[in-house]
Protein backbone atom coordinates (compact mmCIF):
# COMPACT_ATOMS: atom_id res chain seq x y z
CA UNK A 1 0.00 0.00 0.00
CA UNK A 2 0.84 3.48 -1.24
CA UNK A 3 1.08 5.46 2.04
CA UNK A 4 2.29 9.33 3.36
CA UNK A 5 5.19 7.93 3.97
CA UNK A 6 6.12 5.91 0.85
CA UNK A 7 9.61 7.04 -0.91
CA UNK A 8 9.43 7.57 -4.73
CA UNK A 9 11.81 6.34 -6.79
CA UNK A 10 12.15 6.38 -10.85
CA UNK A 11 13.42 5.87 -14.19
CA UNK A 12 14.18 9.40 -16.09
CA UNK A 13 14.61 8.58 -19.90
CA UNK A 14 12.71 9.21 -23.55
CA UNK A 15 11.18 6.96 -24.87
CA UNK A 16 10.63 4.55 -21.04
CA UNK A 17 7.54 2.78 -21.22
CA UNK A 18 9.09 -0.15 -22.61
CA UNK A 19 11.21 -0.40 -19.44
CA UNK A 20 11.39 -3.82 -17.28
CA UNK A 21 12.48 -1.34 -14.57
CA UNK A 22 9.86 -0.69 -12.69
CA UNK A 23 8.53 -4.45 -12.50
CA UNK A 24 11.87 -5.89 -10.97
CA UNK A 25 12.12 -3.03 -8.49
CA UNK A 26 8.64 -3.12 -7.16
CA UNK A 27 8.54 -6.89 -7.07
CA UNK A 28 11.40 -6.38 -4.57
CA UNK A 29 9.85 -3.97 -2.75
CA UNK A 30 6.80 -5.78 -2.10
CA UNK A 31 8.43 -9.01 -1.42
CA UNK A 32 10.21 -7.23 1.73
CA UNK A 33 7.97 -5.32 2.38
CA UNK A 34 9.98 -1.73 1.64
CA UNK A 35 7.89 1.50 1.27
CA UNK A 36 8.89 2.49 -1.89
CA UNK A 37 7.66 2.55 -5.62
CA UNK A 38 9.26 3.18 -8.72
CA UNK A 39 7.87 4.73 -11.58
CA UNK A 40 8.82 5.89 -15.09
CA UNK A 41 9.19 9.31 -16.50
CA UNK A 42 9.16 10.39 -20.03
CA UNK A 43 11.55 13.44 -20.34
CA UNK A 44 12.21 15.58 -23.00
CA UNK A 45 16.28 16.63 -23.24
CA UNK A 46 15.45 20.22 -23.35
CA UNK A 47 13.67 19.61 -19.90
CA UNK A 48 15.67 17.33 -18.11
CA UNK A 49 17.48 20.43 -15.88
CA UNK A 50 13.91 21.50 -14.46
CA UNK A 51 12.91 17.51 -13.93
CA UNK A 52 16.22 16.86 -11.84
CA UNK A 53 16.06 20.19 -9.74
CA UNK A 54 12.41 18.93 -9.24
CA UNK A 55 13.25 15.55 -8.24
CA UNK A 56 15.36 17.18 -5.50
CA UNK A 57 13.05 19.48 -4.38
CA UNK A 58 10.16 16.40 -3.87
CA UNK A 59 12.60 14.73 -2.23
CA UNK A 60 12.61 11.65 -3.97
CA UNK A 61 15.30 9.26 -2.57
CA UNK A 62 16.88 8.95 -6.50
CA UNK A 63 16.39 7.78 -9.72
CA UNK A 64 17.71 5.70 -12.61
CA UNK A 65 19.08 7.73 -16.23
CA UNK A 66 18.47 5.85 -19.36
CA UNK A 67 18.96 7.09 -23.03
CA UNK A 68 19.02 10.11 -24.34
CA UNK A 69 20.21 11.09 -20.42
CA UNK A 70 22.86 9.82 -19.12
CA UNK A 71 25.76 11.89 -20.68
CA UNK A 72 23.35 14.93 -20.07
CA UNK A 73 23.05 14.26 -16.37
CA UNK A 74 26.74 14.67 -15.81
CA UNK A 75 26.83 18.35 -15.31
CA UNK A 76 23.72 18.37 -13.43
CA UNK A 77 24.88 16.63 -10.08
CA UNK A 78 27.11 17.46 -7.11
CA UNK A 79 29.26 13.84 -7.22
CA UNK A 80 30.05 11.13 -9.42
CA UNK A 81 31.86 7.84 -8.58
CA UNK A 82 34.77 6.55 -10.97
CA UNK A 83 32.56 4.97 -12.85
CA UNK A 84 30.52 7.53 -14.19
CA UNK A 85 33.35 10.11 -14.21
CA UNK A 86 35.18 7.84 -16.42
CA UNK A 87 32.60 7.18 -18.43
CA UNK A 88 31.09 10.38 -18.48
CA UNK A 89 27.63 8.52 -18.36
CA UNK A 90 25.82 8.02 -14.83
CA UNK A 91 22.26 5.64 -14.43
CA UNK A 92 21.69 6.11 -11.13
CA UNK A 93 21.37 8.99 -8.67
CA UNK A 94 21.24 8.92 -5.16
CA UNK A 95 19.43 12.65 -3.39
CA UNK A 96 20.53 12.88 0.09
CA UNK A 97 19.08 16.10 1.17
CA UNK A 98 20.56 18.80 -1.19
CA UNK A 99 23.52 16.57 -2.41
CA UNK A 100 22.72 14.53 -5.81
CA UNK A 101 25.23 11.82 -6.26
CA UNK A 102 25.67 10.00 -9.56
CA UNK A 103 26.66 6.10 -9.99
CA UNK A 104 27.44 4.40 -12.98
CA UNK A 105 26.17 0.60 -11.91
CA UNK A 106 26.27 -0.70 -16.02
CA UNK A 107 30.03 -2.13 -14.92
CA UNK A 108 29.30 -3.94 -11.91
CA UNK A 109 26.29 -5.13 -13.20
CA UNK A 110 28.31 -6.99 -16.01
CA UNK A 111 30.98 -7.87 -13.62
CA UNK A 112 27.77 -9.88 -11.91
CA UNK A 113 26.39 -11.53 -14.96
CA UNK A 114 30.13 -12.23 -16.23
CA UNK A 115 30.32 -14.51 -12.05
CA UNK A 116 27.02 -15.78 -12.69
CA UNK A 117 28.16 -17.61 -16.34
CA UNK A 118 31.21 -18.64 -14.96
CA UNK A 119 33.58 -16.12 -16.94
CA UNK A 120 36.90 -15.50 -15.41
CA UNK A 121 38.08 -11.87 -15.30
CA UNK A 122 41.34 -12.64 -12.94
CA UNK A 123 44.58 -12.06 -15.66
CA UNK A 124 42.36 -12.39 -18.51
CA UNK A 125 43.14 -10.43 -21.92
CA UNK A 126 39.96 -8.44 -23.18
CA UNK A 127 38.55 -7.39 -26.46
CA UNK A 128 36.07 -4.44 -26.32
CA UNK A 129 33.81 -2.90 -28.39
CA UNK A 130 33.14 0.64 -28.07
CA UNK A 131 34.15 3.54 -26.10
CA UNK A 132 31.05 5.68 -25.24
CA UNK A 133 29.48 4.57 -22.03
CA UNK A 134 31.48 1.23 -22.23
CA UNK A 135 33.87 3.07 -20.22
CA UNK A 136 32.05 1.79 -16.99
CA UNK A 137 32.45 -1.53 -17.90
CA UNK A 138 36.43 -0.86 -18.20
CA UNK A 139 36.65 0.23 -14.96
CA UNK A 140 34.53 -2.87 -13.57
CA UNK A 141 36.76 -5.09 -15.43
CA UNK A 142 39.82 -3.58 -14.07
CA UNK A 143 38.63 -3.85 -10.75
CA UNK A 144 38.14 -7.51 -11.49
CA UNK A 145 41.71 -7.85 -12.15
CA UNK A 146 41.42 -8.53 -15.81
CA UNK A 147 45.02 -8.16 -17.41
CA UNK A 148 44.77 -6.54 -20.54
CA UNK A 149 42.29 -4.61 -22.09
CA UNK A 150 42.23 -4.14 -26.05
CA UNK A 151 39.49 -1.12 -27.28
CA UNK A 152 38.16 -0.84 -30.50
CA UNK A 153 36.02 1.62 -32.01
CA UNK A 154 34.97 3.18 -35.09
CA UNK A 155 36.30 6.57 -33.71
CA UNK A 156 39.88 6.09 -32.89
CA UNK A 157 39.84 9.53 -31.39
CA UNK A 158 37.14 8.65 -28.70
CA UNK A 159 39.42 4.71 -28.33
CA UNK A 160 42.66 6.94 -27.50
CA UNK A 161 40.65 9.70 -25.16
CA UNK A 162 39.21 6.34 -23.17
CA UNK A 163 42.41 4.79 -22.82
CA UNK A 164 44.15 7.83 -21.35
CA UNK A 165 41.27 8.13 -18.62
CA UNK A 166 42.12 4.53 -17.87
CA UNK A 167 45.64 5.27 -16.89
CA UNK A 168 44.77 5.43 -13.03
CA UNK A 169 42.77 2.35 -13.63
CA UNK A 170 44.56 -1.19 -12.17
CA UNK A 171 44.90 -3.01 -15.42
CA UNK A 172 48.38 -4.05 -16.48
CA UNK A 173 47.85 -2.65 -20.08
CA UNK A 174 45.31 -0.94 -21.53
CA UNK A 175 45.69 -0.72 -25.43
CA UNK A 176 44.14 0.98 -28.94
CA UNK A 177 42.97 -1.74 -31.59
CA UNK A 178 42.73 -0.56 -35.09
CA UNK A 179 39.84 -1.96 -36.61
CA UNK A 180 42.14 -3.19 -39.36
CA UNK A 181 44.01 -5.30 -37.04
CA UNK A 182 41.15 -7.09 -34.83
CA UNK A 183 42.50 -10.47 -36.31
CA UNK A 184 45.86 -9.73 -34.48
CA UNK A 185 43.88 -8.71 -31.07
CA UNK A 186 41.46 -11.48 -31.22
CA UNK A 187 44.29 -14.30 -31.28
CA UNK A 188 45.17 -13.49 -27.98
CA UNK A 189 41.48 -12.28 -26.75
CA UNK A 190 39.88 -14.51 -23.93
CA UNK A 191 36.81 -12.70 -23.66
CA UNK A 192 35.24 -10.48 -26.15
CA UNK A 193 32.69 -7.68 -24.88
CA UNK A 194 30.03 -5.90 -27.01
CA UNK A 195 28.91 -2.51 -25.62
CA UNK A 196 28.17 -0.69 -28.92
CA UNK A 197 24.49 -0.36 -30.18
CA UNK A 198 24.87 -3.41 -32.94
CA UNK A 199 21.97 -6.01 -32.31
CA UNK A 200 19.43 -3.16 -30.45
CA UNK A 201 17.43 -3.57 -33.84
CA UNK A 202 16.27 -7.09 -35.66
CA UNK A 203 18.85 -7.42 -38.62
CA UNK A 204 21.45 -5.55 -36.92
CA UNK A 205 25.17 -7.25 -38.18
CA UNK A 206 27.33 -8.75 -36.03
CA UNK A 207 29.35 -6.26 -34.31
CA UNK A 208 32.47 -8.78 -35.17
CA UNK A 209 32.99 -11.28 -37.76
CA UNK A 210 31.00 -14.65 -36.65
CA UNK A 211 34.59 -16.60 -36.99
CA UNK A 212 35.59 -14.69 -33.42
CA UNK A 213 33.10 -16.71 -31.57
CA UNK A 214 34.19 -19.86 -30.58
CA UNK A 215 34.44 -22.22 -27.92
CA UNK A 216 36.84 -21.50 -25.55
CA UNK A 217 36.20 -17.69 -25.49
CA UNK A 218 33.71 -15.75 -23.45
CA UNK A 219 31.27 -13.45 -25.14
CA UNK A 220 29.68 -10.14 -22.73
CA UNK A 221 26.72 -8.60 -24.92
CA UNK A 222 25.76 -5.48 -22.93
CA UNK A 223 22.89 -4.56 -25.51
CA UNK A 224 19.37 -6.12 -24.33
CA UNK A 225 16.30 -6.84 -26.46
CA UNK A 226 13.26 -7.71 -24.47
CA UNK A 227 11.66 -11.25 -25.42
CA UNK A 228 14.86 -12.35 -27.30
CA UNK A 229 18.24 -12.98 -27.24
CA UNK A 230 20.47 -10.69 -29.65
CA UNK A 231 22.59 -12.20 -32.55
CA UNK A 232 25.46 -12.51 -31.14
CA UNK A 233 24.19 -13.96 -28.07
CA UNK A 234 22.48 -16.80 -30.14
CA UNK A 235 25.53 -17.70 -32.10
CA UNK A 236 28.14 -17.84 -28.83
CA UNK A 237 25.46 -20.21 -27.32
CA UNK A 238 25.27 -22.41 -30.70
CA UNK A 239 29.54 -22.57 -30.41
CA UNK A 240 29.29 -23.58 -27.14
CA UNK A 241 30.85 -19.89 -25.61
CA UNK A 242 29.94 -18.78 -22.44
CA UNK A 243 27.87 -16.04 -22.40
CA UNK A 244 27.12 -13.01 -20.14
CA UNK A 245 23.87 -11.15 -21.61
CA UNK A 246 22.70 -8.02 -21.93
CA UNK A 247 19.23 -9.23 -19.46
CA UNK A 248 21.79 -10.26 -16.79
CA UNK A 249 23.82 -7.07 -16.92
CA UNK A 250 20.18 -5.36 -16.67
CA UNK A 251 19.55 -7.43 -13.46
CA UNK A 252 22.70 -6.70 -11.36
CA UNK A 253 22.67 -2.86 -12.37
CA UNK A 254 19.30 -2.89 -10.78
CA UNK A 255 20.67 -4.61 -7.83
CA UNK A 256 23.57 -2.30 -7.28
CA UNK A 257 21.40 0.57 -7.73
CA UNK A 258 18.37 -0.65 -5.48
CA UNK A 259 21.29 -1.17 -3.09
CA UNK A 260 22.68 2.37 -2.74
CA UNK A 261 18.76 3.55 -2.44
CA UNK A 262 18.03 1.28 0.18
CA UNK A 263 21.34 0.57 1.79
CA UNK A 264 19.86 -3.40 1.94
CA UNK A 265 20.92 -6.49 0.11
CA UNK A 266 18.09 -6.44 -2.67
CA UNK A 267 15.93 -9.26 -3.22
CA UNK A 268 17.82 -10.80 -6.44
CA UNK A 269 15.38 -13.94 -7.02
CA UNK A 270 12.30 -11.79 -6.75
CA UNK A 271 13.66 -9.38 -9.00
CA UNK A 272 15.01 -11.93 -11.32
CA UNK A 273 11.76 -13.12 -11.48
CA UNK A 274 9.56 -10.22 -12.34
CA UNK A 275 12.00 -10.11 -15.74
CA UNK A 276 12.10 -13.31 -17.12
Amino acid sequence: MISGKTRLLALIGHPVSHSLSPAMHNAAFAADGLDFVYVCVDVDPDDLPAVVKGAAALKLRGFNITMPHKRAMIPLLDELDEGARISGAVNTVVIDGPTLRGYNTDGGGMVMACREAGIELSGRRVLLLGAGGAAAIAVAFGGGGIGELNIANRSAEHAIELQNKLRGVDMEKVVVCPLDALDEAVLETEIIVNATSLGMKEGDPLPIPAGYVEDGRAICDAVYRPGTETSLVRLARERGARVATGKRMLLYQGVLAQKLWTGREPNVKTMDGAIS
